[in-house]
């Protein structure tokens, strides 16, 4: 470990080289290379966090360069993973880069995170923090948790030395219609810069045992008025008994809606003339979109749902499947008797399918 590097936090009184080699020696699980994980990542690779895992499998877009500030233009269209390695090896070669080339899912989380000494969560989708938070339970690792809407973000640190866990502060998963996005809602782009440092913080506060961790805390960021609030909140040790994961990690949608999975879907598309919409923004569709599908914008709903024939499957996809669940609720009630079909996962379920074969 090079000491004159880290200098400028070894001389801190309350920090010292103790501490720079507790993170020196630790392993760090970042969940997403997007807004929030690329502060993480740049800045706990700064400070020498001895081995950082990045989890992602998307590829990088024109709209993500306003906030995800370690991509550059010619990086469109690259895999954020590659591209994240190589900007952090030239930062820092000292660091252990380990990359994950796929999403975090049922299937790998507990093999990923069982590797790590803490969970960075830096996704933007329910689904995936309750899968994290059970892995967590179940592996008994602390667990970094950040959100983002519009010019506000939240911070908190669960499952740590027995605190509460994110389903002590959120025990239900919400239903499609209640969840709001950043494709439709926006985020201000220095936003996730904040909160993904807050992050940073509490992990490097978590390594090294200095200050006080944010367990049991909810940390409110607004950005338009600079207020921050704590909010507390309680463990119910039921949700610390967790012993398997869940058969499943969807939205709470009635059992009667049908779906597909991603990857039969793809199959599906190549061998019959099936109607699939791609609820997606028109510039999303146009930067890349599946043959054989239609862009209908889940927004402009009301005015295409008359385009539809109803009398054969439905098929609707969107980026991660949360659009197109919610044009699925609204078109299911429009016609009940209508066979509509939403595809799991969505566009990035199927490029991740697509790299595994």
């Amino acid at each position: 470990m090079n000491l004159e590097r880290y200098t400028r936090q070894t001389i801190l009184k309350d920090f010292g080289i103790e501490s720079q080699e507790k993170l020196a020696q630790s392993k760090v699980l970042v969940i997403g290379a997007g807004g929030l994980g690329i502060p993480v990542l740049t800045y706990l690779n700064a400070m020498g966090v001895g081995t950082l895992g990045i989890v992602d499998a998307d590829e990088v877009s024109v709209s993500n360069l306003h906030r995800q500030v370690l991509y550059c233009e010619n990086d469109v269209g690259k895999s954020k993973v590659a591209v994240v390695i190589k900007r952090l090896t030239s930062q820092n070669s000292n660091t252990k880069l380990i990359p994950y080339q796929t999403f975090l899912d049922r299937e790998n989380a507990l093999d990923f995170i069982r590797a790590y000494d803490l969970v960075v969560d830096a996704t933007d989708n329910f689904p995936t923090r309750y899968l994290i938070n059970d892995a967590c339970v179940i592996l008994k690792k602390p667990y970094v948790y950040g959100a983002l809407h519009s010019f506000e973000g939240q911070i908190s640190v669960f499952n740590y030395q027995g605190g509460p866990t994110y389903r002590c502060l959120f025990p239900n998963m919400p239903s499609a219609n209640e969840i709001p996005n950043c494709n439709e809602h926006g985020v201000l782009g220095i936003i996730p810069g904040i909160v993904g440092n807050l992050q940073a913080l509490e992990v490097v506060k978590v390594l090294t045992g200095i200050g006080e961790v944010l367990s049991g805390k909810l940390l409110l960021y607004n950005g338009l008025d600079q207020n921050i609030q704590k909010v507390k909140f309680s463990c119910n040790p039921a949700n610390l008994e967790i012993e398997a994961l869940e058969t499943a990690y969807a939205f709470d949608c009635p059992s009667a809606l049908n779906s597909i999975d991603a990857s039969d879907f793809e199959q599906l598309l190549e061998i019959e003339n099936i109607q699939a919409i791609d609820v997606r923004t028109l510039q999303e569709y146009e930067q890349f979109h599946l043959k054989n599908t239609t862009c209908n914008p889940l927004k402009e709903l009301e005015s295409w749902k008359q385009q539809i024939n109803f009398n054969k499957p439905i098929y609707l996809i969107c980026q991660s499947g949360v659009r197109s669940l919610k044009a699925q609720l609204y078109l299911q009630e429009y016609k009940p008797k209508a066979n509509i079909i939403n595809v799991n996962g969505g566009i990035n379920k199927l490029r991740s399918y697509a790299d595994k074969h």
